[in-house]
């Protein structure tokens, strides 16, 4: 089977470089986006304590590397959500909602833990061109 040639956007997340990831890679035409923090411009996260404005801001950094290989949400065909608090599931889902309602992907939303205590939620996707 001959290599394929992988486009690879790379994170400025700090845990990147221990772990070894990169934010996005599209393999021809599937694109595969990293679990998303809401990780702001210094490096920290952003929105403490506000599940909404943290999904959305997970989602702008996914809508951002979709973009930077050639995708966009309405590509997107998988989600996973993962959150710190049952409780705030309507509000993550409604972030969801307001960018991939159009697409409708399959999606699946989990309750867990994070490596970061701020971090109420994380997002990861996959798309296809």
């Amino acid at each position: 089977m001959p290599d394929t040639q992988r486009d690879r956007i790379p994170t400025a997340a700090k845990w990147a470089r221990t772990v070894g990831y990169s934010r996005a890679i599209r393999i021809g035409s599937h694109v595969y986006v990293s679990g998303t923090a809401a990780v702001g411009p210094d490096g920290k996260i952003a929105h403490l304590g506000d599940p909404y404005l943290q999904a959305k801001r997970c989602l702008e950094i996914i809508v951002d590397a979709l973009r930077d290989v050639g995708a966009s949400p309405r590509h997107v065909v998988r989600t996973r959500m993962f959150v710190r608090k049952p409780e705030d599931w309507t509000e993550v889902g409604r972030a969801h909602g307001e960018v991939f309602g159009e697409a409708l992907p399959a999606t699946t939303m989990v309750c867990t833990g994070f490596i970061d205590p701020d971090m109420l939620v994380e997002i990861e996707a996959e798309a296809i061109i």
